[in-house]
């Protein structure tokens, strides 16, 4: 099945032993072949086909946060580095020393600036398994006899990378309008009742295959700022980190509103830390959104992104869609990538 015209709505969803209501393992599977693109399968010609026609004024905006993003000291990901190589004075001194030729090396963690998480990323963590009920490994993914059988970044290169109708829902800006104050650096949680409002007050509408991005001022708000000036939000926040509501009904509106894909400029997407069902907070290994979305829906979620231009001419311009581009690095077994996103007008 690989038609949006044939999506079971989250309710109808056929169960899948030893998971729980509401995954959609096998239902991009077609002619015997196990998927590895998941939602990406709306982006059919017909649906990118009609999104080329948002871009008709001549604007490109970048969605890319600076690479050192994140500068926070002692974090679990590590710093991006970059080396600047001269040949003449760096790679062979003695022979190419009448060279005047720069080369650079760059080494960064793929969660430290804005992001694709791809269905590799996060595992259902009572199974262990990821999307389409395939076991994700690090030694399978290093493994190249047995990568090609997982759903790493390197096959939306297959498919010719990510194009289709990008949708902002700018929140940030809707608050504002509202007189609705929060603090991106808290367990602040954006339900889903708000990101309907926020879709009326812009008077935007949502097709299937969208790509959904919800702008919050997470990313924006970690701009400029040292480590230092970085760690001390997050103390303030004791941790917390604004997004999404993390529910099953959150869940579930996702799943039925048929997105190819979701991005934000927050560090989770979905509100964190996640909240169990028993009422206490969690960790990591409890964030509701990411386990449905990449590892039972097949729904890439991007993080981090750079919002702030994209919601300003969107406010300016009374258009909050877009003809959205993003190729993800080609590289055999990626988990994440950068995602080298552009929204035309």
């Amino acid at each position: 099945m690989s038609d949006s015209r044939d999506l079971p709505d989250f309710d109808a969803l056929p169960p899948v032993e030893g998971m729980p209501k509401g995954c959609a393992w096998g239902v991009f599977d077609r002619d015997g072949h196990k998927d590895k693109l998941g939602c990406l399968n709306l982006l059919t010609a017909d649906t990118v086909k009609a999104a080329y026609a948002e871009a008709r004024d001549g604007v490109t905006i970048s969605l890319n946060a600076s690479m050192n993003l994140l500068k926070v000291p002692g974090g679990p990901r590590a710093a991006t580095g970059h080396k600047v190589l001269s040949w003449a004075e760096d790679v062979s001194p003695s022979a190419c020393g009448h060279l005047k030729v720069l080369d650079d090396e760059v080494s960064f963690n793929t969660q430290a600036s804005s992001q694709w998480d791809g269905l590799c990323h996060f595992a259902h963590q009572g199974t262990g398994l990821g999307y389409n009920g395939v076991r994700v490994t690090k030694a399978g993914l290093e493994d190249p006899d047995e990568r090609g059988d997982l759903p790493g970044l390197e096959h939306w290169h297959k498919r010719g990378g990510v194009v289709g109708r990008g949708v902002l829902l700018d929140y940030l800006a809707y608050t504002r309008a509202k007189g609705i104050t929060y603090e991106p650096f808290s367990r602040y949680a954006i339900t889903i009742e708000d990101l309907e409002n926020v879709a009326a007050f812009q008077k935007t509408d949502f097709r299937k295959g969208d790509i959904l991005i919800v702008r919050a001022g997470v990313a924006e708000a970690l701009e400029g700022l040292n480590g230092e000036e970085q760690l001390g939000l997050m103390i303030k926040g004791q941790g917390g980190m604004a997004g999404v509501e993390g529910s099953e009904d959150a869940a579930k509106w996702f799943w039925n509103k048929h997105f190819a894909a979701v991005a934000g400029d927050t560090f989770a997407f979905e509100v964190f830390p996640p909240q169990k069902p028993d009422g206490s907070l969690g960790d990591m290994g409890d964030l509701v959104l990411h386990s449905y979305f990449l590892s039972m829906f097949g729904l890439n979620i991007g993080e981090l992104w750079n919002l702030k231009t994209l919601g300003e001419h969107c406010a300016s311009t009374k258009r909050y869609s877009f003809l959205l581009t993003s190729v993800p690095l080609n590289i055999p077994g990626l988990v994440a990538s950068p995602p080298n996103a552009l929204a035309l007008f």
